[in-house]
């Protein structure tokens, strides 16, 4: 094979633990995945369309937030065991502040007397405050979806961040980065990344790089591909409470096995793996990225048994001219309240009480976008494809109503209708607590693209030595 890049230090093996599927999962994870067995790489992915708005609110209230709080003092609890065994760390953690996220980290390494260590930062991605200059140079930014113009909500624009793949990693990697922190980086090419840097892998090979991405679409949802939200036999799964997070044990040649720690619990098999790469995709003979088009159809899973399922076969097509842009936006606000009926005749009360509470809201002459009635312990995650139910058999249902307007006063007239329900409406209510519902920001998507040649990568190495 003709490489692109070479790495003197060719592994024939590494292994590529998932610690992270999202921002808030098992903080134990990456602990369990340094300490269990023997990895070489750590991956974290925490970030997802929404917590970008939320880490660019929190950077706009205090310049040195903007990251995932939980990282710096999780790595305070794992760079030792990092350092020792050479496990170098690759996380998107950094949001839209991965400066400040690493500048904590090598705070965190000179107290605990760690003499050497190189963090890699990826910046970039982060374009909310080059809108205007990018729609200048050509870039659309139009809604992908509806092909509605980013002029119609670029004054209320929260975040926009261009997701970048694995080759500004794999940069970061080539300056031996011990850790890599970016900002908006592809889920996938978190794992995609070491491969390319390890094994010496042409980016032109697109099926290399197409099996490296369903490598890390298999590890980007941590435990999920391990047994857990797992859909069949969910029941066969043991020892869920010390669930094991998946780990690649990739080879040069683009096969790779998905494993566990052997002192975990969970699973894995053919059919934990077949449903994770079912997860989140669109068309699965085109599976785009920034760094290659992934065929899903062309995935062949062979399950090895103890916990092993080999993944081969993997074929793909070259990247496209665009990155994808993720936007979020302000738009409105809602709010939500709720009460409990009890039986006999609990949905009979929580359909009067929903009925009599939007006739109030008529009444008072609120507008509101979109009113919302979740009847729970009947509908609220069918709706219409709920069964029919015997109401004698039900002990309880909880009324939920929620509201969405961009008329503020509207959401806070309706959090004063919930609680006079309890003496105005059907009887056998409880439930309610916590006060009246008060307004919460609304934030929108705005998916988009930009050609790959406005926006550029760059990657900023922090040493401690």
């Amino acid at each position: 094979m003709n490489s692109a890049l070479s790495n003197d230090n060719m592994k024939s093996k590494i292994r590529i633990a998932s610690g992270q599927g999202f921002w808030g999962d098992l903080l134990e994870a990456p602990v369990n995945q340094v300490t269990k067995g023997e990895i070489d790489y750590l991956v974290m992915d925490y970030l997802a369309e929404v917590t970008m708005s939320i880490l660019q609110k929190q950077k706009n209230r205090n310049p040195n937030l903007g990251y995932a709080r939980d990282l710096p003092d999780l790595m305070k609890r794992i760079l030792p065991i990092c350092v020792e065994k050479k496990i170098k760390v690759i996380t998107n953690g950094g949001g839209v502040n991965p400066v400040h996220c690493a500048d904590e980290i090598l705070e965190h390494a000179v107290k605990l007397g760690v003499e050497k260590l190189m963090i890699a930062v990826v910046l970039g991605d982060d374009i909310h405050d080059r809108i205007d200059e990018l729609i200048e140079a050509g870039a659309e930014l139009n809604n992908m979806e509806t092909g509605e113009s980013i002029k119609s909500v670029k004054h209320k624009i929260l975040s926009a961040n261009v997701y970048f793949g694995a080759m500004p990693i794999v940069e970061a990697l080539n300056h031996e980065a011990d850790i890599v922190i970016t900002g908006r980086t592809t889920d996938t090419g978190l794992t995609l990344a070491p491969m390319i840097y390890e094994f010496g892998w042409d980016p032109k090979d697109y099926d290399l790089m197409s099996a490296g991405t369903v490598a890390g679409h298999i590890l980007e949802c941590g435990a999920q591909s391990t047994g857990g939200n797992f859909l069949g036999d969910w029941m066969s799964i043991e020892n869920m409470a010390e669930i094991g997070f998946p780990i690649a044990e990739a080879y040069p040649n683009g096969e790779f096995v998905v494993t566990k720690h052997d002192n975990t619990g969970g699973k894995v098999s053919e059919e934990t793996v077949a449903e994770q790469l079912l997860y989140e995709i669109g068309d699965p003979t085109d599976y785009i990225t920034p760094d290659c088009v992934a065929d899903f159809t062309s995935i062949k899973l062979e399950d090895l048994g103890n916990n092993k399922v080999k993944v081969f076969n993997v074929k793909g097509k070259p990247d496209t001219e665009f990155y994808k842009v993720s936007c979020s936006y302000d738009d409105g606000f809602s709010t939500s309240g709720n009460l409990t009926y009890s039986w006999p005749q609990a949905l009979s009360k929580a359909k009067a009480a929903d009925k009599i509470l939007r006739k109030r809201l008529e009444n008072l002459n609120l507008k509101f976008d979109e009113i919302r009635s979740e009847f729970i312990g009947y509908n609220a995650t069918h709706e219409s494809l709920a069964k029919k139910i015997d109401e004698d058999n039900i002990n309880e249902i909880v009324l939920r109503v929620s509201v969405r307007s961009h008329d503020r006063k509207a959401i806070t007239s309706f959090g004063k209708e919930i609680a006079p329900l309890i003496l105005t409406g059907p009887p056998s209510v409880t439930g309610f607590a916590g006060g009246r519902p008060k307004p919460s920001d609304v934030v929108a998507y705005w998916p988009a693209l930009i050609k790959k040649d406005l926006v550029k990568p760059q990657v900023r190495i922090l040493n401690l030595s």
